[in-house]
């Protein structure tokens, strides 16, 4: 296997369906979807007291789009993965073509501490993974990454699956049948993620 062809990756998700591969170095990917969707609506995200307070600190530094290898590769950096080589590579490219896009949290000393990443077509939003270093970081990347994509005029937020850790951020579990009707509606609008 080797990079995924980049209007391959993009008609993938824009009918409701997503690659993963089995380890770090597996040369095989394959395409998933799910019976029922995760999505966090925009409009109803939340984080922690805790964590809002540290964000009004200004504990955390936000970028968009500076260093996005080094997210995903942050995302992959874990015992068990689905993020292969091939697709650190075939999400790169769809980077370098303005679809994938990652949002960056730096410490005080200016140092990477969580980031997180994710695909665009249209008005939708496909969360990847995130990952971080120093506590909180991750659902730092979370809140800078709800900011843009309510400045940039998202309507779907789709985080494949729904699980108790996403749940404390507003994440939802919506039929298939629902969740295609939302997608169809997001990818037929124009948003910007990182204006």
């Amino acid at each position: 296997m080797a990079v995924i062809p980049p209007q391959i990756l993009l008609e993938g998700y824009s009918i409701g369906i997503f690659p993963m591969a089995d380890s770090r170095y597996d040369e095989d990917v394959q395409w998933y979807t799910a019976r029922k969707r995760g999505i966090i609506p925009i409009d109803k995200f939340h984080l922690s007291r805790r964590t809002m307070r540290l964000i009004r600190q200004s504990r955390f530094e936000f970028r968009c789009d500076t260093m996005f290898r080094e997210v995903i590769e942050g995302c992959a950096y874990r015992d068990t993965t689905w993020i292969s080589e091939d697709l650190i590579d075939s999400f790169e490219r769809l980077h370098e073509l303005g679809y994938a896009h990652s949002v960056e949290v730096f410490n005080p000393d200016g140092q990477l501490s969580g980031g997180t990443y994710g695909v665009t077509l249209g008005a939708a939003f496909f969360a990847e993974s995130m990952f971080q270093w120093e506590k909180e970081a991750s659902k730092a990347a979370l809140y800078h990454c709800h900011q843009l994509l309510v400045k940039g005029g998202f309507e779907l937020w789709d985080v494949q699956f729904h699980t108790p850790h996403l749940e404390q951020f507003g994440c939802v579990e919506i039929s298939d049948k629902e969740y295609q009707k939302r997608l169809k509606d997001a990818i037929a609008k124009e948003a910007k993620f990182c204006k």
